[in-house]
């Protein structure tokens, strides 16, 4: 009675859940388990839409201003020199600073960069010029306070000198403890974001046309058609006054003078004729001189049109 008892239960075991009965009896537990799951929970498709859409909006391309203020900063703290470190330069790498000084300040600096901005790179480069480390140093940390007057247009020229001064520092090369390295390197990076700045567009505006200057150790003198003609008539005038002298000079007969003996009377001649040949020799450059100028200002004149 109780075989046939356990074999009917059995029977309707099997036919009810044959997983019971798998070979592999903990396979089938993991399908019952799997069987119990909700199929009514669908994975949330909304939020994995949303991700994607908001990186790609915040990958559009913009322009990011690079931050003056610092760059500025950077570029002041890489002048933090000894007192004497310019002054104990090598002839050659002194030379590479005078070119450096001079393609921070060639041409309107004042008028690219602004007046106050303009005046400091000038007195900039010519602390450079005398290498004088501790003005450098006072005129460089001046540029942070600068940042908020200066505009687009300003930075952007200000970069462009930035990056033709760093060039020449970094043609310098290796140097002590490589302190020009690293202000070429500043200069440089400095320079190139500045000059990354949009600059605005003025159409009405006439074409900035570079002006010449007159480069005399540590005179330096802007040449403009006005000037040019100033100096033509300068130049005309001492002609005529050595012209003068010359021939008052020649206009007077020898026999006119008495000589105390002969070797007076050669030293005389001499001077006679070296004051002849200075007068003459005078009048003719002044000549070309005036000419020379006349026509530079004719081309500077039509240059400004």
């Amino acid at each position: 009675m109780a075989s046939l008892l356990s074999s009917h239960l059995l029977a309707n075991l099997s036919s009810s859940s044959p997983l019971l009965f798998h070979p592999y009896p903990h396979f089938a537990s993991n399908v019952v388990s799997i069987k119990h799951v909700p199929r009514s929970r669908k994975p949330n498709l909304s939020k994995s839409l949303t991700v994607p859409f908001a990186v790609t909006e915040s990958d559009s391309p913009k322009f990011i201003e690079p931050n003056s203020q610092t760059l500025l900063q950077e570029l002041a703290k890489s002048f933090d020199l000894p007192s004497d470190y310019f002054a104990q330069l090598p002839r050659d790498i002194r030379l590479d600073l005078n070119d450096a000084a001079f393609d921070l300040s060639k041409g309107p600096v004042i008028d690219e960069c602004g007046e106050e901005l303009g005046n400091i790179l000038l007195n900039l480069s010519r602390a450079w010029e005398k290498a004088d480390t501790s003005t450098s140093r006072a005129l460089a940390g001046k540029l942070p306070l600068l940042e908020s007057s200066l505009t687009n247009n300003s930075k952007s020229a200000f970069g462009r000198r930035l990056v033709s001064a760093g060039r020449k520092f970094q043609s310098m090369g290796q140097y002590g403890e490589g302190e020009l390295a690293t202000i070429a390197k500043v200069m440089i990076a400095a320079g190139k974001s500045l000059t990354s700045v949009p600059v605005s567009d003025t159409p009405t505006e006439k074409p900035n046309v570079e002006a010449r200057m007159f480069k005399f150790g540590e005179l330096q003198v802007e040449i403009t058609s006005d000037k040019a003609n100033i100096g033509a008539a300068i130049s005309l005038a001492f002609g005529a006054l050595s012209w003068g002298l010359t021939q008052g000079i020649q206009n007077i007969p020898e026999s006119s003078l008495q000589y105390a003996n002969d070797n007076a009377l050669l030293l005389a001649k001499s001077l006679r004729g070296a004051l002849l040949a200075l007068g003459y020799s005078s009048t003719l450059l002044s000549g070309f001189t005036s000419v020379g100028l006349l026509l530079l200002g004719q081309q500077l004149k039509s240059e400004r049109k």
